[in-house]
């Protein structure tokens, strides 16, 4: 009797399958709850740690190659020193596309290599093509300069200082020493001064003076660089110490200047006064123009005048929060107030990336939390509530090890991870509810009674165990594959895939270990005889599905027209696509702050006149209800986004280029005209280097045949605006 009940209580646990040991291990076992808390910690640990940016990470290493060749055309650029240099790049391994440009006197190549082939190794390898060919560069043409572009290059930030009292020069001034506090914060990596007037020394030379002594202008200019030095000149022992020497002086005053020697005339020196009608130290020359304004929709009641203006960015490092960047760089500029910063000079922020990064996370977090209560109510709603308090436990461990794993492998929390976890919730809550359901299933069972529900709870888990795996790893192999996409969207859609993936594995860890052990301690009122005899008969929502249900198997006239009418609207649904009643996008669109207007005049504009146009559209925008201030940039290139970088909008800075800038509250409407209809661009897909720019040769790829542009030059010029 002792040998037959010992075989038959053995009979269980021998024949337990994965799930059922896994569960009996965990079920009593003290680890259970530090695997819970510890679950948690890392995910807390993952979110205040992982870097919060805009977009996420993509590795397509791009290069830039300059070359000159002063004098020389466009044609004579192209065939003397692009067409070889695209022939030896296109021998790199790992290039992808090759664009070039080709103005009068400058050639500019920019190489692009394959979706993630490592930075470091298209840098070498280039570098070692150039530069091991440098025996075969023609007479006339310079070495290239070589400049790597990455997305870390956009500026994270950018800082528009303006006010009433305050010009370009002093505007111009007060950013140089912000910028250099700016640029001593952590992982702040660029930073960039836009506008304003630089300090310059102007010599206003008499001509007579000039001839009377025998001097020329150009013999002018080489002594003044020349006077303008100061080095090293070797050392000297004396009193056995060794001193260094130095010879020269930085010029730094107008007095020092007028004392420099620019020659001598019947055996005395010639100084700089002699000769100068007019030394003047002040602003330079003004090469762009740099305008801020508040719009209709500035909070309070803004001045709407247009001002001179300066601008700082800020760049951040490879892998570094922008959030936390943004928000030292604020605190820097509200600790230099009253001393560096006049208490009168106001600082607007027209880009903060680190901020939209934050408040874009945030939501998306909330709505994480959202979508994890709306799945603990249903469940509540079904099973009941002390049930859905095992779901509510499984949920946020699952996501925290999944948002360890985004953090493990390098990723940052943007739309896209956070939008990965938010679509795992519909499907990695799925193994908890099984097990849950299976679980209250057994409890309720009258054979259930009397027997430990430790043991009840090991069972039910066992019986559903297979097929959770099965669906479990049915899912992740529909899922899984869309990390092995190529091109520019793989990187850029693997975290989903990848964390939808890892969400379910843990899914599954979790509804075999958490699971029994929290619904043994939250459904231990099933222990009590009274309790469960209550819970014996059918609820609400069997008896519903089963009024649902029984007219439909048996009556198969029923039957065929529901199954008639699923077709019928799934048919429906498919409809909607090609009637474009939807639009179909892998991601919805990015209601970002801010918007870019690209103005490009004819050849031979001066700056004042493409200010003014620039000037005239920024009075049309202004007024928009949604716009909040905006920036003009003529003669230069203002902060500028992905989308720029790719386009190499940063190489703007000619006259008849200008780009306002509009910050806005949200969507602008469309079918922006701009006053008297100033125009359309007609190549808005087309990339900013394949653009014809002036007359310059335009080629994309190295096999693409050269074809001389032959219109007159007033033609040459794009006459166009894009948006």
């Amino acid at each position: 009797m002792i040998a037959g009940g010992r075989a038959s209580s053995d009979d269980p646990a021998r024949h337990l399958r994965l799930a059922g040991r896994i569960a009996r291990v965990f079920i009593n076992s003290k680890l259970t709850p530090l695997v819970i808390v510890g679950a948690l910690l890392l995910g807390a640990f993952s979110i205040l740690l992982t870097p919060r940016e805009e977009e996420p990470q993509i590795v397509v290493p791009m290069l830039d190659v300059f070359v000159q060749m002063p004098g020389a055309s466009a044609e004579e650029v192209t065939q003397r020193a692009t067409v070889p240099m695209e022939r030896l790049l296109r021998e790199v391994p790992g290039v992808e596309y090759i664009y070039s440009i080709s103005h009068p006197g400058m050639s500019m190549l920019v190489v692009r290599f394959y979706v993630g082939t490592k930075e470091e190794d298209a840098i070498v390898m280039t570098y070692n093509k150039l530069y091991s060919n440098f025996d075969r560069i023609p007479p006339g043409v310079s070495q290239p300069i070589i400049k790597v572009r990455s997305i870390d290059d956009v500026p994270v930030m950018a800082l528009t200082l303006w006010g009433r009292n305050y010009d370009s020069y002093r505007l111009r001034q007060i950013a140089g020493e912000l910028e250099n506090s700016l640029k001593q914060l952590d992982d702040v990596s660029e930073t960039t001064i836009i506008g304003g007037q630089p300090r310059q020394v102007r010599v206003m030379l008499d001509g007579q003076k000039l001839a009377a002594y025998g001097l020329s202008p150009q013999a002018i200019a080489d002594q003044l660089t020349n006077a303008n030095r100061r080095g090293q000149m070797g050392s000297l022992v004396r009193d056995n110490r060794e001193f260094q020497v130095e010879a020269g002086l930085f010029l730094t005053r107008l007095e020092d200047l007028q004392q420099v020697v620019v020659g001598v005339h019947g055996g005395r020196p010639v100084y700089l006064r002699d000769v100068a009608d007019k030394l003047e130290d002040g602003p330079a020359e003004a090469e762009n123009y740099v305008l801020f304004a508040n719009a209709h929709g500035a909070p309070g009641q803004a001045t709407r005048d247009e001002y001179p203006a300066v601008t700082i960015t800020l760049a951040k490092r490879k892998g570094t929060n922008a959030t936390i960047i943004t928000e030292h760089a604020l605190a820097k500029i509200d600790s230099l107030r009253g001393y560096m910063l006049p208490n009168d000079l106001s600082i607007t922020v027209t880009r903060n990336y680190g901020e939209t990064a934050r408040d874009k996370s945030d939501e998306l977090l909330k709505h994480l939390l959202i979508a994890t209560l709306s799945v603990t109510i249903l469940v509540a709603l079904v099973l009941g509530w002390r049930e859905s308090g095992v779901v509510l436990l499984a949920v946020p461990v699952t996501l925290a090890l999944t948002l360890f794993i985004f953090y493990f492998y390098g990723y940052t929390l943007n739309r896209v991870t956070l939008f990965a976890l938010i679509f795992s919730i519909g499907i990695l809550v799925d193994d908890a509810i099984v097990v849950v359901e299976n679980i209250v299933r057994h409890f309720r069972l009258p054979a259930s009674r009397g027997r430990s529900l430790s043991d009840i709870a090991v069972e039910a888990v066992d019986e559903v165990g297979n097929p959770t795996i099965l669906a479990t790893f049915a899912v992740i192999a529909a899922i899984l594959p869309m990390a092995f996409v190529r091109g520019l969207m793989g990187p850029y859609m693997r975290p989903i895939p990848v964390g939808a993936s890892a969400a379910m594995v843990f899914s599954l860890l979790v509804a075999f270990v958490v699971s029994p052990w929290a619904a043994l301690r939250l459904l231990s009122h099933y222990a009590g005889e009274g309790v469960r005899s209550t819970h014996e008969t059918e609820g609400w929502t069997t008896r519903f599905y089963r009024r649902l249900m029984y007219p439909l198997i048996l009556n198969a006239r029923r039957r065929w027209t529901f199954l008639g009418g699923v077709v019928v609207l799934l048919l429906v649904a498919v409809v909607f696509v090609p009637l474009k009643w939807v639009r179909v996008k892998m991601l919805p669109f990015d209601n970002k702050s801010e918007f870019q207007v690209m103005i490009d005049m004819p050849d031979g504009t001066p700056l004042e006149q493409t200010t003014r146009v620039a000037q005239a559209l920024g009075h049309y925008l202004g007024q928009q209800p949604e716009v909040t201030n905006y920036e003009i940039y003529a003669g230069t290139s203002g902060p500028y986004n992905f989308n720029g970088l790719v386009r190499h909008y940063f190489l703007r800075h000619q006259p008849n280029q200008a780009r306002p800038a509009d910050p806005g509250r949200g969507g602008l409407r469309s079918g922006l005209q701009g006053p008297d209809r100033i125009g359309q661009s007609d190549q808005e897909d087309l990339p900013a280097n394949s653009r014809r720019s002036g007359c310059g040769l335009v080629r994309r790829g190295s096999a693409d045949k050269i074809q001389p542009d032959r219109r007159p030059r007033e033609s040459c010029a794009p006459r166009n605006l894009s948006c």
